[in-house]
């Protein structure tokens, strides 16, 4: 590459390359640049442009294009190349990868492309996709070792040096032993397989007692594992024993790095996944108009509290003042009860059952933090107005919708982690609305009840 190409935008550079139809250079500058760099380039080319970019190079080479960007930008790619096409590159991902890629598309498309792919390979993607994403069985791959209980030493070595290209790539530290049924027994270390007699049955020599997870096992469970246990891997058995795949340790930090991309997206408003700018401009829009929609009722819905006590709020304009101090303080409030809550559950500290534990332990919170609130606003608004009526009225309200804010705060995640939806993606507009409705509704209502001290 000339100096001249060194300092130009790697996306211009690829997209010459690309128009130039020269698949070796193409190849080669893409092995120069770091994956950053990688993903940069390829998001800045247009729709038709990173299809020819994919047609340029062979399954191998468009897999570690793909290994270098993210599942959400593999995805958007794989959806514009035919099934034919699509297959052929998976082929080459690791299993896990490849179910993480098909999790990202549409049944339809994911169908098709599987249907393309080898049986086996095809059975394996369809089986994966059955397992939940954050669990044992959604995060394994298949590429592991393992030998019949009643096979030698010496036969491990013979299919080693005969299959060692296929081998080569697969993450080997541990040979797992299982019987006839695929059920797993034991763990044969590599220093016993180079150093143990080449005549020892595996039975003879393996560890009988390994350790090992379920499919069923969490992201938190998997987590506390590998902290417990200093391991390159873990063997994970199906309900009757059966080997059916390996989780590794980066498997399960790169799936709690996904979860905070999520939960702190969800927070924000950027529902239905990651989003680029390269993506297109009318799915960026739907999927941040679904949450602001959501949102857009919700404070409606409030704002109809306003509305009924419009003659109150004509007669005392100071009331004006502290309806929005009064709402977010204590949606401020509500969510540290939000987040306590969303952190119990993702250490499995807090059951979703457990709502009238979580409510005892955080109305006494409640009422304290709404006590000592509601006074500090009550006595600045008393100081402000030199009516006293008006800070017991401000600062009661602040005090009970504190309590309130707090101890359903506390309860959202736990209620929507058991109807099975996404407490860091409905937490955050839900709390809103029942702060800014009850905050409302006290001040004013209050208000109403001493309209004539006022």
């Amino acid at each position: 590459m000339t100096e001249f190409d060194l300092i130009k935008k790697p996306w211009e550079r690829l997209l010459e390359l690309v128009e130039a139809g020269d698949s070796t250079q193409l190849l080669d500058f893409l092995n120069s640049i770091n994956p950053m760099d990688t993903a940069l380039a390829i998001s800045r080319l247009r729709m038709e442009e990173q299809g020819r970019l994919f047609s340029m190079l062979n399954p191998v080479d468009a897999a570690e294009v793909i290994e270098d960007i993210s599942d959400t930008q593999a995805a958007d790619l794989i959806e514009e190349l035919s099934p034919e096409q699509a297959a052929a590159i998976l082929g080459e991902l690791d299993s896990d990868h490849v179910a993480d890629l098909l999790g990202e598309l549409d049944d339809e498309d994911a169908q098709a492309i599987i249907d393309e792919m080898d049986p086996e390979e095809a059975e394996e993607a369809r089986q994966f996709l059955e397992y939940p994403a954050d669990t044992a069985g959604g995060l394994m791959i298949s590429e592991y070792l393992d030998y019949l209980a009643d096979q030698k030493i010496h036969d491990v070595h013979v299919d080693l040096q005969a299959n060692r290209q296929e081998y080569v790539d697969y993450h080997v530290q541990y040979l797992y032993v299982t019987d006839q049924e695929g059920r797993l027994c034991g763990v044969l270390r590599m220093h016993d397989l180079l150093f143990l007699n080449h005549a020892s049955l595996l039975q003879q020599v393996m560890i009988s007692t390994p350790l090992k997870v379920t499919v069923d096992a969490t992201l938190e469970d998997l987590r506390n594992f590998f902290e417990e246990h200093d391991l390159f891997g873990v063997p994970v058995v199906d309900a009757d024993n059966r080997l059916v795949g390996v989780v590794l340790p980066e498997a399960v930090e790169e799936a709690r790095r996904k979860r905070s991309v999520h939960q702190f997206l969800g927070f924000s408003g950027i529902v239905g996944g990651e989003e680029f700018r390269s993506m297109p401009l009318l799915q960026r829009s739907g999927r941040r108009l679904s949450w602001l929609s959501l949102n857009i009722v919700l404070n409606i819905i409030a704002a109809s509290v306003i509305a009924l006590y419009q003659d109150t709020l004509s007669a005392v304009i100071a009331l004006a003042v502290f309806l929005p101090m009064v709402s977010d303080m204590s949606g401020c409030s509500g969510n540290q009860a939000v987040a306590v809550s969303m952190r119990e559950l993702s250490l499995g500290l807090v059951r979703p059952n457990e709502l009238a534990r979580v409510l005892a332990k955080e109305a006494g919170i409640g009422l304290l933090n709404g006590l000592v609130l509601g006074l500090m606003l009550g006595a600045a608004a008393w100081f402000w107005k030199g009516n006293p009526f008006l800070g017991l009225v401000v600062g009661g309200a602040l005090a009970l919708n504190t309590f309130v804010a707090v101890s359903f705060g506390g309860l959202i995640p736990l209620a929507l982690k058991r109807m099975k939806l996404d407490p860091a993606l409905v937490s955050s507009p839900l709390l809103t609305t029942v702060t800014d409705m009850c905050g409302f509704f006290f001040v004013l209502s209050f208000a109403s009840l001493m309209l004539e001290r006022l």
